[in-house]
């Protein structure tokens, strides 16, 4: 049986693994809300859906991920927190425990490439290496303007236009690198498309057309 000498010595061989430390929430008296008039409106209306304020915490933090600029920081998750009357704890267990709220701060566009079974065996792989030679990034990277991030997805439910992508609120289907090109020239002419424009079509989907209506009545005569 080993020693405790020879433990410590085979412990300190082994590289360091340090947990990623996550961002601080703010004290209450440094909370900066920033959620527009049309963001307070919307979440008003949301709560009126569900049984209690926790309950539209996915929404809400839709929300946030739209009004903090495409992903949501500490001071995001304690908005919501405060508007939802939950503990910050509370809320950002449920938004870590979610892929599709970004925690860490992402280009413009997600170019989120499938490489499921189908997408796999139609040149998934391909499609996103010649994205990362085309991009000069690695998966989980951002370009340095800003534009692209760059990441690998699990199965979005298309697979008969395998291989495929998700850029924002579009599907990008059976990729060549021809259609590649053109998809990133046309990105970096239009604002469509966005990690934020995403983030918005799902607050505009969870509320009805009387809704929106009226969310834009009251803010006209504001």
């Amino acid at each position: 049986m080993a020693s405790q000498s020879e433990y410590n010595s085979l412990a300190m061989q082994e590289p360091i693994i340090r947990i990623t430390e996550r961002p601080k929430p703010p004290q209450p008296e440094e909370l900066n809300l920033r959620f527009s008039e049309r963001a307070v409106k919307e979440l008003e209306a949301l709560l009126t859906h569900y049984p209690d304020k926790k309950s539209a915490m996915l929404p809400a933090l839709w929300i946030a991920q739209r009004e903090y600029g495409g992903h949501l920081t500490a001071d995001a998750i304690a908005e919501v927190a405060y508007r939802l009357q939950r503990s910050y704890a509370e809320v950002e267990g449920v938004a870590t425990f979610y892929t599709m709220y970004n925690k860490t701060p992402v280009g413009k566009y997600m170019l989120e490439v499938c490489t499921n079974l189908s997408c796999m065996l139609c040149g998934g792989y391909r499609i996103l290496e010649y994205l990362q030679q085309k991009l000069g990034i690695r998966l989980g990277e951002t370009t340095p303007d800003g534009l692209f991030t760059l990441t690998e997805v699990e199965c979005l439910n298309n697979c008969g236009d395998a291989p495929m992508m998700q850029v924002g609120d579009i599907y990008c289907r059976r990729l060549t690198p021809e259609k590649i090109d053109a998809l990133l020239d046309e990105l970096r002419q239009r604002e469509a498309h966005s990690v934020v424009a995403l983030a918005d079509a799902e607050v505009q989907l969870h509320l009805s057309a009387q809704e929106r209506e009226a969310i834009e009545r009251s803010l006209s005569q504001a």
